[in-house]
């Protein structure tokens, strides 16, 4: 656990790692149903190996993205006395590179700005990026805005 107090004295440092995480293609397969991005670079191993520079399929961007969830739980510090958070939004999103079926992920997470908005209510800012095992580039960088609800004392 970490206070509010500690936490802004972090501003600026990284805050954590996550574990790796294979992109599976039933990852991709399943994120495509939910979203109805079926194209084929993402869904059609054969036609993207032979009519792609990427060596079959890839992972959508968003499906990268919407991996920072489960990445910031294991890898962010534990805030005391936080009742919920929630996602505020991005300032800035680049996909750096493709991820490939099969390949592995993780988060890396470096707390940009910690804003006191109410006596409840504190707004991180998150400068993170996605690493691919082994890539010389990573596969996203963002910079992730979540808000942390305070018990009030």
């Amino acid at each position: 656990m970490i206070t509010i107090d500690e936490l802004e004295a972090r501003v600026g440092q990284e805050l954590g790692v996550s574990s790796w995480r294979e992109v599976t293609q039933p990852d991709i397969d399943s994120f495509a149903d939910v979203t109805g991005d079926h194209q084929f670079i993402h869904v059609n191993p054969e036609r993207a190996l032979a009519e792609t520079p990427f060596g079959g399929t890839i992972a959508h961007g968003f499906l990268t993205l919407s991996l920072l969830s489960a990445f910031g739980q294991e890898a962010l510090p534990k805030i005391a006395n936080r009742r919920m958070g929630v996602n505020y939004g991005l300032e800035r999103v680049r996909f750096l590179s493709p991820v490939r079926s099969g390949a592995r992920v993780r988060g890396r997470f470096v707390l940009a700005r910690l804003e006191r908005r109410r006596a409840n209510e504190i707004l991180l800012g998150y400068d993170v990026t996605v690493e691919i095992e082994g890539g010389a580039k990573p596969a996203l960088a963002a910079q992730w805005l979540t808000l942390a609800v305070i018990e009030e004392a």
